[in-house]
Protein backbone atom coordinates (compact mmCIF):
# COMPACT_ATOMS: atom_id res chain seq x y z
CA UNK A 1 0.00 0.00 0.00
CA UNK A 2 1.86 3.05 -1.24
CA UNK A 3 0.08 5.53 1.07
CA UNK A 4 1.64 4.05 4.22
CA UNK A 5 5.24 5.05 3.52
CA UNK A 6 4.69 8.05 5.78
CA UNK A 7 4.95 5.67 8.76
CA UNK A 8 8.62 4.89 8.08
CA UNK A 9 10.61 5.62 11.22
CA UNK A 10 7.51 6.58 13.21
CA UNK A 11 7.04 5.38 16.79
CA UNK A 12 3.91 3.24 16.87
CA UNK A 13 2.23 1.59 19.85
CA UNK A 14 0.18 -1.54 19.13
CA UNK A 15 -1.81 -2.83 22.08
CA UNK A 16 -2.74 -6.46 21.53
CA UNK A 17 0.23 -6.62 19.17
CA UNK A 18 1.16 -10.16 20.22
CA UNK A 19 -2.38 -11.37 19.46
CA UNK A 20 -4.03 -12.66 16.33
CA UNK A 21 -4.89 -9.44 14.47
CA UNK A 22 -2.17 -7.40 16.14
CA UNK A 23 0.61 -9.69 14.92
CA UNK A 24 -0.50 -9.27 11.29
CA UNK A 25 -0.52 -5.50 11.83
CA UNK A 26 2.99 -5.66 13.32
CA UNK A 27 4.14 -7.69 10.31
CA UNK A 28 2.78 -5.15 7.83
CA UNK A 29 4.14 -2.13 9.71
CA UNK A 30 7.60 -3.71 9.95
CA UNK A 31 7.62 -3.79 6.14
CA UNK A 32 7.03 -0.04 6.31
CA UNK A 33 10.08 0.25 8.61
CA UNK A 34 8.10 1.69 11.53
CA UNK A 35 9.44 1.55 15.08
CA UNK A 36 6.95 -0.60 16.97
CA UNK A 37 6.29 -0.92 20.71
CA UNK A 38 4.09 -3.78 21.92
CA UNK A 39 2.88 -4.06 25.54
CA UNK A 40 2.40 -7.68 26.60
CA UNK A 41 1.65 -10.02 29.49
CA UNK A 42 2.80 -13.33 28.04
CA UNK A 43 3.81 -14.95 24.74
CA UNK A 44 2.33 -18.12 23.26
CA UNK A 45 5.01 -20.14 21.43
CA UNK A 46 2.38 -21.26 18.87
CA UNK A 47 1.23 -17.70 18.11
CA UNK A 48 1.70 -16.02 14.73
CA UNK A 49 3.73 -13.36 16.57
CA UNK A 50 6.26 -15.96 17.71
CA UNK A 51 6.20 -18.33 14.71
CA UNK A 52 6.88 -15.39 12.36
CA UNK A 53 9.72 -14.24 14.69
CA UNK A 54 8.17 -10.79 15.07
CA UNK A 55 9.31 -10.58 18.70
CA UNK A 56 12.89 -10.02 17.52
CA UNK A 57 11.92 -6.91 15.56
CA UNK A 58 9.85 -4.85 18.01
CA UNK A 59 10.20 -3.38 21.49
CA UNK A 60 8.33 -5.65 23.90
CA UNK A 61 7.22 -3.68 26.95
CA UNK A 62 5.80 -5.60 29.90
CA UNK A 63 2.54 -3.99 30.94
CA UNK A 64 -1.20 -4.37 31.47
CA UNK A 65 -3.87 -2.21 29.89
CA UNK A 66 -5.47 -1.83 33.32
CA UNK A 67 -2.29 -0.20 34.68
CA UNK A 68 -2.63 3.46 33.71
CA UNK A 69 0.75 4.60 35.04
CA UNK A 70 2.51 1.90 33.03
CA UNK A 71 0.61 2.74 29.83
CA UNK A 72 1.38 6.45 30.30
CA UNK A 73 5.04 5.57 30.93
CA UNK A 74 5.21 3.57 27.68
CA UNK A 75 3.53 6.27 25.59
CA UNK A 76 5.83 9.00 26.91
CA UNK A 77 9.07 6.99 27.20
CA UNK A 78 8.95 5.80 23.59
CA UNK A 79 7.58 9.13 22.27
CA UNK A 80 4.64 7.37 20.65
CA UNK A 81 3.22 9.16 17.59
CA UNK A 82 0.52 6.69 16.50
CA UNK A 83 -1.52 4.11 18.40
CA UNK A 84 -3.43 1.06 17.23
CA UNK A 85 -5.52 -0.01 20.22
CA UNK A 86 -6.39 -3.66 19.57
CA UNK A 87 -5.81 -4.96 23.08
CA UNK A 88 -8.98 -6.41 24.62
CA UNK A 89 -10.62 -9.42 26.19
CA UNK A 90 -12.06 -10.58 22.89
CA UNK A 91 -13.85 -13.87 23.56
CA UNK A 92 -17.61 -13.75 24.12
CA UNK A 93 -17.81 -16.96 26.17
CA UNK A 94 -14.93 -15.85 28.43
CA UNK A 95 -16.67 -12.53 29.06
CA UNK A 96 -19.83 -14.42 30.01
CA UNK A 97 -17.91 -16.43 32.62
CA UNK A 98 -15.71 -13.55 33.83
CA UNK A 99 -17.55 -10.28 33.14
CA UNK A 100 -15.47 -8.22 35.56
CA UNK A 101 -12.26 -8.94 33.64
CA UNK A 102 -13.88 -8.16 30.28
CA UNK A 103 -15.36 -4.89 31.56
CA UNK A 104 -12.13 -3.81 33.25
CA UNK A 105 -9.93 -4.63 30.25
CA UNK A 106 -12.18 -3.39 27.48
CA UNK A 107 -13.55 -0.25 29.15
CA UNK A 108 -10.91 0.89 31.64
CA UNK A 109 -8.08 -0.36 29.42
CA UNK A 110 -9.35 1.73 26.52
CA UNK A 111 -9.75 4.76 28.79
CA UNK A 112 -6.17 4.33 30.03
CA UNK A 113 -4.76 4.30 26.50
CA UNK A 114 -6.76 7.35 25.42
CA UNK A 115 -5.90 9.26 28.59
CA UNK A 116 -2.20 8.43 28.21
CA UNK A 117 -2.37 9.73 24.63
CA UNK A 118 -4.21 12.88 25.71
CA UNK A 119 -1.74 13.72 28.46
CA UNK A 120 1.34 12.96 26.36
CA UNK A 121 0.30 15.50 23.75
CA UNK A 122 2.36 13.93 20.96
CA UNK A 123 0.00 11.35 19.49
CA UNK A 124 -1.10 12.20 15.93
CA UNK A 125 -3.50 9.35 15.24
CA UNK A 126 -5.31 6.57 17.12
CA UNK A 127 -7.16 3.61 15.64
CA UNK A 128 -9.50 1.91 18.13
CA UNK A 129 -10.68 -1.63 17.38
CA UNK A 130 -14.32 -1.99 18.37
CA UNK A 131 -16.63 -4.74 17.11
CA UNK A 132 -19.91 -5.45 15.36
CA UNK A 133 -21.01 -6.75 18.77
CA UNK A 134 -21.17 -3.14 19.98
CA UNK A 135 -24.42 -2.74 18.00
CA UNK A 136 -26.17 -5.39 20.07
CA UNK A 137 -29.14 -7.27 18.59
CA UNK A 138 -31.43 -4.52 17.34
CA UNK A 139 -31.33 -5.38 13.61
CA UNK A 140 -29.73 -7.59 10.95
CA UNK A 141 -27.61 -5.16 8.89
CA UNK A 142 -25.81 -2.28 10.58
CA UNK A 143 -24.52 1.10 9.43
CA UNK A 144 -22.19 3.28 11.48
CA UNK A 145 -24.94 5.68 12.63
CA UNK A 146 -26.95 2.89 14.26
CA UNK A 147 -27.12 3.11 18.09
CA UNK A 148 -24.79 0.99 20.19
CA UNK A 149 -26.95 -1.34 22.24
CA UNK A 150 -24.84 -4.11 23.74
CA UNK A 151 -26.89 -5.96 26.37
CA UNK A 152 -24.54 -8.65 27.73
CA UNK A 153 -21.06 -8.31 29.31
CA UNK A 154 -18.92 -8.60 26.16
CA UNK A 155 -21.25 -6.55 23.97
CA UNK A 156 -21.65 -3.87 26.65
CA UNK A 157 -17.88 -3.64 27.11
CA UNK A 158 -17.44 -3.02 23.36
CA UNK A 159 -20.34 -0.53 23.18
CA UNK A 160 -18.86 1.34 26.15
CA UNK A 161 -15.28 1.41 24.86
CA UNK A 162 -16.61 2.62 21.52
CA UNK A 163 -18.61 5.44 23.14
CA UNK A 164 -15.69 6.45 25.37
CA UNK A 165 -13.42 6.66 22.32
CA UNK A 166 -15.92 8.91 20.55
CA UNK A 167 -16.22 11.04 23.69
CA UNK A 168 -12.43 11.60 23.75
CA UNK A 169 -12.48 12.45 20.04
CA UNK A 170 -15.27 14.99 20.44
CA UNK A 171 -14.39 16.45 23.84
CA UNK A 172 -10.64 16.79 23.42
CA UNK A 173 -10.44 17.02 19.59
CA UNK A 174 -8.25 13.94 19.53
CA UNK A 175 -7.50 12.20 16.19
CA UNK A 176 -9.36 8.97 16.99
CA UNK A 177 -10.94 6.59 14.47
CA UNK A 178 -13.22 3.74 15.58
CA UNK A 179 -13.38 0.50 13.60
CA UNK A 180 -16.11 -2.13 13.86
CA UNK A 181 -15.66 -5.43 12.07
CA UNK A 182 -17.26 -8.77 11.38
CA UNK A 183 -15.75 -12.15 12.28
CA UNK A 184 -12.05 -12.02 11.50
CA UNK A 185 -10.27 -15.20 10.41
CA UNK A 186 -6.77 -16.14 9.30
CA UNK A 187 -3.42 -17.55 10.30
CA UNK A 188 -2.69 -17.08 13.98
CA UNK A 189 -6.17 -17.32 15.51
CA UNK A 190 -5.58 -19.72 18.40
CA UNK A 191 -9.10 -19.45 19.78
CA UNK A 192 -10.29 -22.90 18.74
CA UNK A 193 -13.80 -22.17 19.98
CA UNK A 194 -14.17 -20.06 16.82
CA UNK A 195 -15.55 -21.89 13.83
CA UNK A 196 -12.65 -21.78 11.33
CA UNK A 197 -9.83 -22.71 13.76
CA UNK A 198 -12.16 -25.26 15.36
CA UNK A 199 -13.06 -26.88 12.03
CA UNK A 200 -9.42 -27.12 10.93
CA UNK A 201 -8.43 -28.59 14.29
CA UNK A 202 -11.25 -31.15 13.96
CA UNK A 203 -9.93 -32.14 10.52
CA UNK A 204 -6.33 -32.43 11.67
CA UNK A 205 -7.00 -34.25 14.94
CA UNK A 206 -9.88 -36.37 13.58
CA UNK A 207 -12.16 -35.11 16.33
CA UNK A 208 -15.69 -33.70 16.35
CA UNK A 209 -16.30 -29.97 16.06
CA UNK A 210 -18.87 -28.85 18.63
CA UNK A 211 -21.14 -26.10 17.31
CA UNK A 212 -22.61 -24.02 20.14
CA UNK A 213 -25.48 -22.64 18.04
CA UNK A 214 -28.08 -24.46 15.97
CA UNK A 215 -25.91 -23.92 12.88
CA UNK A 216 -28.04 -21.17 11.36
CA UNK A 217 -26.34 -18.17 13.00
CA UNK A 218 -25.04 -15.81 10.29
CA UNK A 219 -21.89 -13.66 10.40
CA UNK A 220 -19.67 -11.74 8.01
CA UNK A 221 -16.25 -13.33 7.57
CA UNK A 222 -13.34 -11.01 6.81
CA UNK A 223 -9.71 -12.04 6.30
CA UNK A 224 -7.24 -10.64 8.82
CA UNK A 225 -4.95 -9.02 6.23
CA UNK A 226 -7.95 -7.14 4.80
CA UNK A 227 -8.65 -5.83 8.30
CA UNK A 228 -5.12 -4.51 8.84
CA UNK A 229 -5.11 -2.92 5.37
CA UNK A 230 -8.31 -1.16 6.46
CA UNK A 231 -6.64 0.08 9.65
CA UNK A 232 -3.74 1.56 7.70
CA UNK A 233 -6.03 3.23 5.15
CA UNK A 234 -7.98 4.92 7.94
CA UNK A 235 -4.79 6.09 9.65
CA UNK A 236 -3.36 7.36 6.38
CA UNK A 237 -6.49 9.50 5.90
CA UNK A 238 -6.63 10.60 9.55
CA UNK A 239 -7.37 14.21 8.62
CA UNK A 240 -10.62 13.03 7.04
CA UNK A 241 -11.44 10.01 9.21
CA UNK A 242 -10.81 11.34 12.74
CA UNK A 243 -13.87 11.45 14.95
CA UNK A 244 -15.64 8.88 12.79
CA UNK A 245 -16.54 5.18 13.05
CA UNK A 246 -16.11 2.76 10.15
CA UNK A 247 -17.41 -0.76 9.62
CA UNK A 248 -14.82 -3.09 8.08
CA UNK A 249 -16.12 -6.30 6.59
CA UNK A 250 -16.44 -8.41 3.45
CA UNK A 251 -19.13 -9.58 1.06
CA UNK A 252 -19.09 -13.07 2.60
CA UNK A 253 -22.03 -13.48 5.00
CA UNK A 254 -22.54 -17.13 5.88
CA UNK A 255 -24.31 -19.30 8.41
CA UNK A 256 -22.18 -21.69 10.45
CA UNK A 257 -23.27 -24.68 8.36
CA UNK A 258 -22.68 -22.79 5.09
CA UNK A 259 -19.19 -21.96 6.32
CA UNK A 260 -18.48 -25.61 7.16
CA UNK A 261 -19.62 -26.64 3.68
CA UNK A 262 -17.31 -23.99 2.19
CA UNK A 263 -14.37 -25.29 4.25
CA UNK A 264 -15.09 -28.86 3.10
CA UNK A 265 -15.37 -27.84 -0.54
CA UNK A 266 -12.18 -25.72 -0.59
CA UNK A 267 -9.99 -28.07 1.46
CA UNK A 268 -11.60 -31.25 0.03
CA UNK A 269 -11.79 -32.64 3.56
CA UNK A 270 -14.75 -33.68 5.70
CA UNK A 271 -15.53 -31.79 8.91
CA UNK A 272 -17.18 -33.99 11.53
CA UNK A 273 -19.43 -31.88 13.74
CA UNK A 274 -22.21 -32.00 16.32
CA UNK A 275 -24.77 -29.28 17.00
CA UNK A 276 -25.08 -28.49 20.71
CA UNK A 277 -27.52 -25.57 20.42
CA UNK A 278 -26.22 -24.38 23.79
CA UNK A 279 -25.20 -20.79 22.95
CA UNK A 280 -25.67 -18.08 25.56
CA UNK A 281 -26.24 -14.42 24.69
CA UNK A 282 -25.17 -14.91 21.06
CA UNK A 283 -26.65 -12.82 18.24
CA UNK A 284 -28.50 -14.94 15.61
CA UNK A 285 -27.82 -12.71 12.58
CA UNK A 286 -25.28 -9.94 12.26
CA UNK A 287 -23.88 -8.24 9.19
CA UNK A 288 -22.19 -4.92 8.50
CA UNK A 289 -22.76 -2.40 5.75
CA UNK A 290 -19.27 -1.09 4.95
CA UNK A 291 -20.06 1.36 2.15
CA UNK A 292 -18.58 4.19 4.22
CA UNK A 293 -15.05 2.76 4.22
CA UNK A 294 -15.44 1.59 0.61
CA UNK A 295 -16.01 5.23 -0.32
CA UNK A 296 -12.45 5.87 0.93
CA UNK A 297 -11.07 3.19 -1.40
CA UNK A 298 -11.18 0.13 0.86
CA UNK A 299 -11.79 -3.24 -0.74
CA UNK A 300 -11.79 -6.71 0.83
CA UNK A 301 -9.34 -8.42 -1.50
CA UNK A 302 -9.34 -11.93 -0.07
CA UNK A 303 -12.07 -14.57 -0.01
CA UNK A 304 -12.44 -17.81 1.91
CA UNK A 305 -11.88 -19.90 -1.22
CA UNK A 306 -8.68 -17.98 -1.98
CA UNK A 307 -6.99 -18.03 1.44
CA UNK A 308 -8.31 -21.15 3.23
CA UNK A 309 -5.58 -23.43 1.76
CA UNK A 310 -2.71 -21.30 3.12
CA UNK A 311 -4.54 -20.85 6.45
CA UNK A 312 -4.89 -24.64 6.66
CA UNK A 313 -1.14 -25.03 5.99
CA UNK A 314 -0.32 -22.65 8.86
CA UNK A 315 -2.54 -24.55 11.31
CA UNK A 316 -1.06 -27.92 10.32
CA UNK A 317 2.38 -26.50 11.14
CA UNK A 318 1.39 -25.70 14.74
CA UNK A 319 -1.06 -28.53 15.52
Amino acid sequence: MEDVVGLKGKNILITGGTGFVGSHLVELLLKEKAHIVVPFRSLDPRSYFVTQKLSNKVILAVGELNDFSRMFDIVTKYEIEYIFHLGAQAIVTTAYKNPREAIATNILGTTNILEAARLSGGVKGIIVASSDKAYGKSRRKYIESDPLRGDHPYEVSKSSADLISMAYAKTYSMPIVITRFGNIYGEGDLNFSRIIPGAIKAIETRTTLEIRSDGTFVRDYVYVKDVVRGYLLLLDLIGKTKGEAYNISSEESLSVLELIRTIEKVLKKKVKYSILNSQQNEIPYQSLNFDKVKALGYRSKDTLSKVLPKIFTWYTSIL
